[in-house]
């Protein structure tokens, strides 16, 4: 045993020579091998665990030194040392009560240990505050208490107790006091009887914030209510309840996952994760049981689904797998088969966004199986769900498989062509077309519509299902009329803006918009049926002939406006695709000269643009849409939550923006709002499109009006994500441009920059051999030195200030002003900046470009930037006066032009300096030479002599 105690004190002494050398993490390394190999309840045991806490300590992994620091103490009760070690880690968790436990023993047990005593004064004033604050908020929790959760209290001060205790509940002192003074149990028992819905909504909002980012107390208000409990409060018909008891929900679930929902790009703990495995699994099971409940509200489904939805990506919970193997598929198949027209007992409640929800949910699922064998296991369980509903082969059965299949190809397109290509059901789909029951009629052309998404089966349909169209086109119910008008649309459109292609009569397709038309403006139709005659127009306006007829078209472009406004999911489709055609905003093919050349040798076909789709047309269309309203109507469908739609909606926002009289309208509408979580989350290009309306606004508008509080940090990221080389070189510069007002707003903007890394990426642009991108990133970079932590940057050991000082030599006027004005705040900041100066090369040469600069402003600058050189400095001055800049300065200091009197008196103010410092003697005024005057050759010789 002694041999492995002399192995252990080798590892220690080890450990004690990386601590010293500040490799900490070697040092714990060596201590865990000490500790492994030493006697369990040992002293040398206490002291490597004593050891490796100094480590963690240093590495700020505060919980690991508690332990340490426990384990040790349980070997040598009351050692000072590691009471020390873990009052230090008390103290920074802010466990302030335990840390000042600890202080006191440590001064009981040695009374002279100096190093305790400011820490004990400090800690004991710390707990002596939080003990009159915790009376003082314990007084205040009781005075709510007794007024929120008394029925009979005026209603006003109801409402601003429940508001206070919300508040203090944001605090963790507030929190377990309200904990403890049993909240969660008067609040379970409020809900029950309250009818005012702020009172009800912020009592969930407490429990929320009780259970945000803490695992202990989110587990005991749990054990209170239970998950049923959550999944009640959560059923109701009111949007506002349903929303928050939603939130509630998603906060329990972040705090089991370690996630932030407020943080962007924030990503689940998986060591949390395996640890609350058990917890999550139910939460999230219960949450997939509830989506087939048949007495909860259609707000609550959908509130469900999403909640399914969001939690179900690798980035997230990563729970897509389990909820195919618990049968969860089967059940959003089931809603999305749920009809109005089959009312039973036990029909499910359903809003009309509600098959567009679990279409969406289905599609983030199947996005979710990343292999073929769990995309061969979603197949199968769709293929069990369709086989269940068709052993009845009753009427309702076909009729809900059907609309099943319908949701399937709005979601999940490669699964519903998978199911509509299975013998028999595209036959069973034209069977249900051709029969005369309208319900049949209507789901089966809904079918058709859905399954005609790509160009094969759009061409397939159009040789076996227009006569069937056609047909059911002439039919007395609207309902099944409008759907057969909508195909037939789709249809005559899967050309494209190809003008080339036309698959109908030449003349069908104006027709066809008319007719959509008047199911949209007519006020007696429901909202179904403009709804549906949007999305016919979706269709349509690919033709430029369509898109023209209606811009000017002011009743129908004002119902399109309006059923946007009503922010139903279902419409969202019709509405934005229409939007996102008349503003050419969708993905356009650059075809290279040469590859044109090519297809046309090759006989290929090549697409034609109308004359319509030229940008002075699509500018117009632009302007009436946005003076029309339709950034409200945007914004009220931005709250989807799929992300492709998301892209068209943030397709639409950039077109608007590209014209800069109409940036005004969006952020009046609330634009600017949406915008920043639409740059944030979603698809690539719908990141990107938003960025750059985003950046569009901010060029434009004065950032403090366009992005107020906390919008102007929350923008920073997307703009910056647009400094990326696979960007257009458009997008760089309206980035660069939005970032330099950023950056003149205020530190805390400019911070957010540092922050992002922005200033590295701006930097790339100072580089680059395009003007325009050359000259914004510099006065991006001008405005961002009246930062501290940017001069600190450009003091370091680099060439920033140096590459700054070599652009003033550049012919674009502006980059010489924006380089030549953040070396003005350079130098007057850093006399380290000043003297990088006189490290370039060709410095001399660029001084006498500044100080003889035919711009006025610019000759200020120069003779600003030079006086910080050499005021205060004699060995610079000394080097700078053995020039000529002396003549140059003396000849300014002759300039009569008011406009330039500050470049004078500055002049002046360098020339008094270097007297000062003694590099220059006041000269002979008669023997001054002004270096901008011409002298013959003759005066030359005799200066020279």
């Amino acid at each position: 045993m002694g041999v492995v105690n002399e192995e252990a004190e080798t590892y220690k002494n080890k450990g004690n020579e990386a601590f010293k050398a500040e490799n900490f993490e070697e040092a714990i390394s060596l201590y865990s091998k000490a500790i492994s190999l030493s006697d369990k309840d040992s002293r040398d045991a206490a002291t490597y665990l004593k050891n490796r806490a100094a480590a963690y300590l240093k590495i700020k992994d505060y919980d690991k030194a508690i332990k340490d620091c426990d384990d040790a103490l349980a070997i040598v009760p009351e050692d000072p040392k590691a009471l020390f070690r873990r009052a230090q880690a008390l103290e920074t968790l802010e466990r302030f009560e335990e840390a000042y436990r600890d202080a006191k023993t440590i001064f009981t047990v040695d009374p002279t240990n100096k190093a305790v005593q400011p820490v004990l004064a400090r800690l004991h004033a710390i707990v002596q505050e939080r003990a009159r604050q915790s009376a003082q908020t314990g007084n205040k929790v009781e005075q709510m208490f007794k007024l929120a959760f008394k029925l009979e209290e005026d209603q006003d001060k109801r409402e601003k107790a429940m508001a206070n205790l919300l508040v203090l509940a944001k605090e963790n002192n507030g929190a377990d006091i309200m904990l403890k003074n049993g909240v969660v149990h008067k609040i379970q028992q409020l809900l029950k009887v309250e009818k005012n819905t702020d009172i009800y909504c912020n009592a969930v909002r407490i429990i929320s914030q009780l259970c945000k980012r803490n695992v202990n107390r989110t587990k005991e208000i749990l054990k209170v209510v239970g998950i049923p409990w959550i999944l009640e409060i959560l059923d109701s018909d009111i949007e506002e309840r349903v929303n928050t008891a939603q939130y509630c929900l998603q906060v329990i679930l972040n705090t089991f996952s370690g996630m932030d929902t407020s943080q962007k790009d924030s990503k689940p703990d998986p060591k949390l994760c395996e640890q609350y495995k058990s917890e999550l699994d139910t939460l999230l099971t219960c949450l997939t049981y509830s989506i087939t409940n048949r007495v909860i509200s259609g707000k609550a489904r959908d509130a469900i689904m999403e909640l399914i939805m969001r939690n179900c990506h690798y980035s997230a919970i990563n729970w897509a797998e389990r909820f195919v193997e618990i049968k969860g598929l089967q059940r959003l198949l089931e809603v999305c088969s749920e009809l109005e027209e089959y009312k039973y007992e036990s029909a499910m409640n359903i809003t009309p966004s509600s098959s567009t929800v679990a279409a969406a949910c289905l599609a983030k699922i199947y996005e979710n199986m990343y292999y073929d064998e769990a995309k061969q296991i979603f197949n199968n369980h769709v293929d069990e769900f369709i086989k269940d509903k068709l052993l009845t082969p009753d009427l309702e059965s076909k009729v809900r498989v059907t609309v099943a299949i319908t949701s399937l190809l709005r979601g999940p397109l490669d699964v519903g062509n998978y199911v509509i290509s299975k013998e028999g059901i595209m036959e069973m789909i034209l069977v249900m077309a051709q029969t005369e029951d309208p319900l049949q009629q209507r789901v089966a052309c809904e079918c058709l519509i859905a399954a005609a998404s790509k160009k094969d089966k759009a061409r397939a349909i159009i040789d076996k299902g227009v006569d069937i169209l056609k047909k059911l086109y002439q039919c007395k119910d609207d309902a099944v009329r409008v759907r057969a008008l909508v195909g037939l649309c789709k249809l005559g459109s899967f050309g494209g803006d190809d003008a080339s292609i036309r698959p109908f009569a030449e003349g069908s397709t104006k027709k066809l918009a008319e007719a959509c038309r008047k199911f949209l403006i007519n006020p007696s139709k429901d909202k179904d049926l403009r709804k549906w005659a949007a999305e016919g127009l979706s269709y349509l306006t690919l033709d430029a002939d369509v898109k023209e007829k209606l811009v000017e078209d002011k009743p129908a472009l004002q119902s399109l406006i309006e059923l946007a406004k009503t922010g139903d999911q279902s419409c969202l489709y019709g509405v934005v695709t229409t939007l996102v055609n008349l503003c050419n905003a969708y993905e356009k093919q650059e075809m290279l000269p040469e590859m044109l050349e090519l297809a046309k040798f090759a006989k290929h076909h090549i697409p034609e643009q109308h004359e319509l789709d030229d940008p002075d047309f699509v500018n117009k269309r632009l302007t009436v849409l946005a003076k029309a309203g339709v950034t409200s109507g945007l914004v009220a469908l931005s709250k989807t939550e799929s992300h492709n739609s998301r892209e068209l909606i943030a397709r639409v926002f950039n077109a608007i923006c590209s014209i800069q009289e109409l940036r005004g309208i969006v952020v009046q509408q609330g634009g600017a709002k949406v915008l920043i979580p639409m740059a944030l989350e979603g698809t690539t290009n719908g990141k990107k499109q938003a960025a750059q309306a985003l950046a569009r606004i901010g060029i434009t508008i004065n950032p403090e009006v366009a992005f107020p509080g906390q919008r102007n940090l929350e923008v920073v990221r997307p703009l910056i994500a647009l400094l990326h080389p696979e960007c257009t070189a458009l997008e760089n510069f309206e980035a660069l441009m939005a970032l330099c007002n950023l950056a003149g707003m205020n530190e805390t903007t400019r911070n957010r920059i540092l922050k992002e890394g922005g200033l590295l990426k701006i930097e790339q642009y100072l580089y680059e051999d395009h003007l325009m991108l050359q000259r914004a990133a510099t006065q991006c970079i001008c405005n961002l030195v009246q930062s501290e932590e940017v001069i600190k940057i450009f003091e370091g050991n680099n060439d920033r200030t140096k590459f700054l000082y070599l652009l003033c030599q550049e012919e674009d006027m502006d980059t010489v002003m924006a380089a030549s004005g953040a070396l003005c705040v350079l130098t007057s900041a850093s006399k380290v900046c000043c003297k990088k100066l006189l490290d370039v090369e060709p410095w001399v040469e660029t001084l006498r470009c500044l100080l003889a600069n035919p711009n006025k402003e610019i000759q200020y600058r120069g003779t600003y930037i030079l006086y910080n050189i050499v005021k205060d400095d004699k060995d610079m001055a000394a080097r700078v006066f053995e020039t000529d800049v002396m003549e140059i300065l003396m000849a300014l200091t002759k300039l009569d032009d008011p406009e330039q009197k500050k470049a004078k008196d500055l002049a002046q103010k360098c020339l008094n300096a270097a007297e000062e410092l003694g590099v220059i003697r006041k000269p002979d005024q008669s023997t001054v030479v002004d270096p901008f005057k011409e002298t013959d050759k003759h005066s030359d010789e005799e200066e020279v002599a």
